[in-house]
């Protein structure tokens, strides 16, 4: 068997490969007093600290940038469905 640790920092940034449980799951997302990035309650990295107004902010532009993504997709697909009509002329 490997002599790795299940949790630590690798380079400056925190790992943890212990199995998630729910408490604390919610504890990491939501930890008032610390900064908008915490690490990660299972896997490599940082997450979003929700109880930092910072993280409700950064959703936001996120979602704004998705939904128009979204709009200007559909409006591309209704213009390229119902192209402008075209006239033809035919010289005898």
């Amino acid at each position: 068997m490997s002599d790795k640790e299940p949790a630590g920092e690798l380079f400056g940034i925190p790992y943890n490969f212990e199995p998630p449980k729910l408490s604390r799951l919610l504890k990491s997302y939501w930890q008032p007093g610390k900064g908008m990035l915490v690490p990660k309650p299972f896997g490599f990295g940082y997450s979003l600290n929700l109880a930092n107004w910072k993280s409700w902010v950064v959703l936001g532009v996120a979602a704004a940038m998705v939904l128009l993504e979204r709009r200007q997709a559909a409006e591309a697909d209704n213009e390229a469905a119902a192209p402008d009509p075209v006239e033809v002329i035919i010289d005898e």
